[in-house]
């Protein structure tokens, strides 16, 4: 058996924000495969080992989740230090318009071995956001022993004068939600 690493889930997550970045194009994604049996299974990474008892989602499933509660209806522009917001100082990062017209989702993409501060304009009279990491050492992964050893913290954070400074953890991936006056 070899469930994915917290470091497969991170490229996994940069990637997703290109695809969403790109919704206008990409309509769909699916992983494959998605369930393996621990004591029959032909390849991997697989989002959700099991046994006959028990089950545990890995990294990648956490990402997958992440991205699936926190969907956009309304692609937003977003630019990282005047260039579109794909791999500046090596954070890859999309944002959206939640479908109540009122919440901003940011996802933002640390894959390096060092934390990176960032600073948010979110453009909104907001004082607070909701944000949700998943970061660990890069070959962490989930097993049935430690199911949840990777799984994303969750908190809020303060916004002063429409703006938010975060420091993303190293291999670690962020949503967070702004919502807006």
């Amino acid at each position: 058996m070899r469930p994915s690493t917290l470091r497969a889930a991170v490229a996994e997550a940069a990637f997703m924000t290109g695809l969403e970045r790109n919704a206008d194009v990409v309509r769909l994604s699916a992983y494959a495969p998605l369930l393996a049996h621990i004591d029959a299974w032909r390849w991997t990474p697989n989002l959700i080992w099991f046994d006959n008892l028990r089950a545990f989602g890995t990294p990648s499933y956490r990402v997958q989740q992440l991205f699936g509660a926190h969907r956009g209806a309304r692609v937003l522009p977003l630019t990282m230090e005047g260039s579109p917001a794909n791999g500046t100082r090596g954070v890859f990062a999309s944002a959206a318009m939640a479908d109540d017209g009122t919440t901003v989702i940011l996802k933002l993409v640390n894959p390096s071995s060092t934390a990176m501060p960032v600073s948010l304009s979110v453009g909104t009279t907001a004082t607070s956001a909701e944000t949700w990491v998943l970061t660990g050492p890069p070959d962490a992964e989930n097993t049935f022993a430690q199911p949840d050893r990777v799984r994303p913290s969750h908190e809020s954070v303060t916004v002063t004068g429409g703006r938010l400074e975060r420091t993303l953890p190293a291999s670690s991936f962020s949503v967070i939600r702004v919502a807006r006056r």
